[in-house]
C-alpha cells in the first residue's frame, strides 16, 4: 500500500545540478521517496486524503548532513569548557565517557537527536564511544533518523588509561555490531568505523579496522586528524611523521574515509587528501572553542578536497546546529581570505549535497529530486529577523539570519519527525529530566 504525501511550500531551494529555487511547485512524496515536483495549480488535493501539507509561508530545504557529531557527549554539555584539546580530553571528556553506563549513555543520545532533528539536520555520521555502542545504534533506529555510527576503538590512552580495551577484543566487538547494524532499517542506519585518532590506537587497530571498512560496503572510515598543534607534536613523537603523512603510510586514506577537523596541513598533506579523494568534516565552532585552529577550508576546497560540515560534541560547542556551523564556516575564513569567499550559496552546498557526496549518499539524499529519499526541512525566513525584500539572496537568508527556531518541521525518510515546531519522537520535558537525573549519577561515579 503506497503512503502519499503532498507538501505546498512557499519555495523550495532543490540544490540539484542546477541550484533551481523553485516557486508554485508542490513536492509529491510516496512512502520514502520524492515521486514528483509538479505545478502547485494544477495539483489534485482529493488524490492525496487528507495528506496535504500546505505551508505558504515556509521554505522547503533538503535536511541538512552533519559529518562529524558525538551523541556519547551531549549529556556533558557546559561541564567542559575553556581547555585545550588534550587537556580537554584527559581531564573532562575521557573520564566522562568512561563513566557512562547504558542508561546514562541512552540519555545522552536521546537529547542530542531531539537537537539535532529540530534543528533540520536528517543525516549524521556519528563517533561512538568505547562500550554500550549497540545503545547508540537502537536510538537512532528509534527516532527515525538516517546515519551511520560506530563503536569508537581505543586500545592505547596515555592520556586517561583506564579508558581503553585490548586490541583483540575490539576488534572482536566492533565486527560483532558492524555485522549486526550496518545497513539496518533498510539501508538508513550503516555501521562506520570509528578509530579514536592516532594516539588512543595502535597501528595494529587502525589498519585491521579499515581491512574491516573494505568488506562492508556503504560503510565509512571516520577519525579524527590534525585538529591541534598539540595533538600533532605528539603524533611526531610516537610515528615521526606527521599526522595524515602517517595515516598514508599504513594505507588508510581513500575515498570511504571522513577525517574531522584537518586544521594543520603541510602542503604534501593536503596532497594526499586531494589525491586519496579523502573527506574532510569541518568542525569551526569546536575548532574555535578549543583554540585549535582555522582549517584553511577554501584552499581545500578549490583544490578538490571534498568538504562537509558536523558540529562536534556538545562539549565543545555547545550546540549542535548545522545552522551555526554554516554560518561559522562562512564568517571565520572572511578576515583571512577576503570577504567573497565562503559565499553562502557555496556553505549550505558543503551542509547538504557536499555532506551527503562525503558519505556516498547523493544518490538518496541532500538535495531536492525525483528519486530521492524524503528528508526534507521547512524553514521560516519571513519573520522579524530575516531579510524583508523579496529580492534577497535565500542562501544568505539562511546562513546569516537565521538559527534552529527558523526550522519548524522535518521530515526523514517520508516520516515526519519534527512538526509545526513539535518532535513527534520526544517529549522534551521528559528526555531533559530523564538525562539530568543519569548526569547526577554519571557524576558521583567519577
Amino acid at each position: 500500500m503506497n503512503d502519499k504525501k503532498l507538501i505546498i511550500p512557499q519555495k523550495i531551494i532543490t540544490v540539484d545540478k542546477d541550484d533551481q529555487i523553485l516557486t508554485d511547485t508542490a513536492v509529491v512524496i510516496t512512502n520514502d521517496l520524492i515521486t514528483g515536483l509538479i505545478s502547485a495549480s494544477e495539483v489534485n488535493k482529493e488524490e492525496f486524503k487528507g495528506n496535504v501539507y500546505e505551508y505558504g509561508n515556509l521554505t522547503l530545504i533538503p535536511g541538512f548532513v552533519q559529518t562529524h557529531i558525538h551523541l556519547c557527549q551531549t549529556l556533558f554539555r557546559g561541564l567542559a569548557d575553556d581547555l585545550k584539546l588534550l587537556d580537554w580530553l584527559q581531564q573532562k571528556i575521557f573520564p566522562f565517557e568512561n563513566a557512562h553506563n547504558k542508561r546514562s549513555l541512552r540519555a545522552s543520545v536521546k537529547i542530542g537527536l531531539n537537537e539535532i532533528l529540530s534543528g533540520g539536520t536528517t543525516t549524521v555520521l556519528d563517533m561512538g564511544t568505547l562500550r554500550h555502542q549497540e545503545v547508540v545504534f537502537e536510538e537512532m533506529i528509534a527516532s527515525g533518523i538516517r546515519g551511520f555510527s560506530g563503536k569508537c576503538l581505543i586500545d592505547e590512552n596515555n592520556l586517561f588509561p583506564d579508558f581503553k580495551s585490548n586490541t583483540k577484543d575490539e576488534l572482536s566487538y566492533m565486527n560483532d555490531l558492524a555485522r549486526y547494524y550496518h545497513n539496518k532499517e533498510k539501508g538508513r542506519i550503516k555501521y562506520g568505523f570509528a578509530p579514536r585518532f592516532v594516539l588512543s590506537c595502535s597501528e595494529q587497530l587502525l589498519k585491521e579496522t579499515k581491512s574491516m571498512n573494505n568488506d562492508f560496503p556503504g560503510s565509512v572510515y571516520h577519525t579524527h586528524a590534525s585538529e591541534s598543534k598539540g595533538e600533532i607534536e605528539e603524533v611526531r613523537k610516537k610515528h615521526n611523521k606527521e599526522n595524515i603523512e602517517y595515516f598514508d603510510s599504513i594505507n588508510v586514506l581513500d575515498k570511504e574515509t571522513v577525517l574531522a577537523h584537518c586544521v594543520h596541513l603541510n602542503e604534501n598533506e593536503k596532497q594526499i587528501l586531494k589525491n586519496k579523494y579523502v573527506r574532510v568534516a569541518h568542525c569551526p565552532s569546536a575548532n574555535l572553542k578549543l583554540g585549535s585552529g582555522i582549517a584553511n577550508i577554501p584552499d581545500y576546497i578549490k583544490r578538490g578536497i571534498s568538504v562537509s560540515i558536523g558540529a562536534d560534541g556538545a562539549p565543545c560547542n555547545n550546540n549542535l546546529s548545522a545552522i551555526t556551523e554554516m554560518r561559522l564556516s562562512a564568517l571565520i575564513q572572511k578576515p583571512i581570505h577576503g570577504a567573497d569567499v565562503m559565499d553562502a550559496k557555496t556553505v549550505f552546498k558543503l551542509a547538504t549535497i557536499e555532506g551527503a557526496k562525503a558519505l556516498h549518499l547523493d544518490d538518496e539524499t541532500g538535495s531536492i529530486e525525483v528519486g530521492k529519499k524524503a528528508d526534507l526541512a521547512l524553514i521560516d525566513l519571513n519573520t522579524a529577523t530575516n531579510s524583508l525584500s523579496d529580492e534577497e539572496n535565500i542562501y544568505s537568508d539562511i546562513i546569516y539570519s537565521s538559527n534552529n527556531s527558523n526550522v519548524k518541521s522535518v521530515m526523514v525518510n517520508g516520516k515526519w519527525l519534527f512538526r509545526d515546531g513539535k518532535s513527534i519522537i520526544y517529549n522534551e520535558e521528559e528526555i531533559v529530566a530523564e538525562a539530568s537525573g543519569e548526569l547526577k549519577k554519571l557524576l558521583k561515579r567519577l
